[in-house]
């Protein structure tokens, strides 16, 4: 088994063969790549080495120290966080060796097409149809809240493909090519007046059979494997301590005690704890992932990151008092990656909102917790064995 002296070993070996002062950024990607430094415990051929998670850190602590260029995560945390695990568990050897790499890399950005306008928190109500034709199939349908579609080479998708199966059933997931003739992209400015988030139009799309992840009719199954993975890479990112909303808060307070008020004090006390509290209870999520694939207590994670945000960052627009009702720049743009501590106080607040909403409302990870957490009874359904056809929309 590899362990942490041979990964210094190699990374040193990588750092003499592609000293990152003379070497291009994107070569020396790609070296570290198929040198398996890139997630150390993927399989070998694939970026990995099979080595245990948790030795990712010896390898990014070696590369940071000497100045080598990371592959700019938040532009890509789709590709990384959700395409890349259920490209890794669902997909073909083929579509690994083709999709992995320029994924891990950055050469080609990824978006995920699940939520529809009549399917957000009930995601499996969607009704994207695909129709099989021959070795293709045909996709008609709109998916919306999409990040980065503006940006995106390809998309992960989940189709409705037997509409006589209950909901959950008779779905299944694709990898679709943003760049297809058909695909729409259409940009839905938010409140920040950013237009990070997009619609998108499928007509008559054509995707290739071997571009599906999965059997045909699983794509429920395939979908849960993206949707645990996005709420722990929302939820349970590494920050250091006063990372994230708390930082900026922190700032101020030491910076500007003309603004302190002993009510304040004690909020931020509160939520100073309750963030630190999270940051600590991320690591060990982490550790745990070592185990195996992350499972519901991902979803415990991403509500206390909404709800610390929007609470952090009410705080941080109070405790500016008039200052706090400034914002800096409405400019409708398109950005290339979503920084939720970046601009200003009145961007944090405003930009929190959405925390609750995507990646999962916090109504429906409150109903996964409840039932898959504390095993509490699950919520009485009717529509469990009706077929997706036959439902009320």
């Amino acid at each position: 088994m590899t362990d942490a002296a041979e990964l210094l070993t190699r990374t040193q070996e990588l750092l003499a063969a592609h000293p990152p002062a003379t070497t291009e950024r994107t070569d020396f990607l790609k070296a570290r790549f198929d040198a398996g430094l890139a997630w150390v415990h993927y399989p070998v051929g694939l970026g990995g080495l099979g080595a245990p998670r948790d030795l990712q850190a010896v390898v990014d602590a070696g590369l940071a120290a000497a100045g080598a260029p990371d592959n700019d995560p938040r532009r890509i945390g789709i590709g990384l966080g959700m395409a890349a695990p259920t490209i890794l568990r669902y997909g073909t050897e083929e579509q690994k060796q083709r999709l992995l790499r320029p994924l891990w890399v950055g050469e080609e950005v990824w978006c995920q097409l699940f939520s529809e306008p009549g399917a957000g928190s009930d995601l499996a109500a969607l009704g994207t149809r695909a129709v099989r034709d021959g070795d293709t199939w045909v996709v008609n349908g709109q998916k919306v809240w999409t990040s980065s579609a503006h940006l995106a080479r390809w998309a992960i998708l989940v189709t409705r493909t037997d509409p006589d199966q209950p909901k959950h059933r008779g779905m299944t997931y694709f990898v679709c090519d943003m760049t297809d003739p058909g695909v729409e992209v259409r940009p839905l400015r938010q409140i920040t007046g950013e237009a990070e988030f997009n619609e998108v139009f499928l007509s008559d799309v054509r995707i290739p059979d071997t571009m599906r992840l999965g059997e045909v009719g699983e794509g429920w199954k395939v979908a849960q494997t993206t949707l645990m993975n996005e709420r722990v890479s929302i939820g349970g990112a590494r920050i250091p301590r006063e990372g994230g909303m708390i930082g900026p808060v922190a700032t101020t307070w030491r910076e500007r005690p003309e603004l302190r008020t002993h009510a304040l004090h004690q909020r931020l006390l509160d939520l100073y704890v309750e963030a630190e509290v999270a940051r600590l209870t991320g690591e060990r999520l982490r550790q745990q992932l070592v185990a195996g694939q992350p499972g519901p207590e991902g979803s415990g994670m991403k509500l206390a990151f909404a709800r610390l945000n929007q609470e952090i960052s009410g705080l941080e627009v109070e405790l500016r008092g008039e200052e706090g009702l400034l914002y800096d720049d409405w400019t409708m743009r398109r950005p290339e990656l979503v920084d939720f501590t970046g601009r200003d106080a009145g961007y944090r607040y405003l930009r929190s909102k959405g925390n609750s909403i995507e990646g999962g409302t916090s109504e429906v990870l409150l109903n996964i917790v409840a039932e898959r957490v504390l095993g509490l009874p699950a919520e009485p359904r009717t529509d469990k064995d009706v077929a997706w056809k036959d439902l009320a929309r």
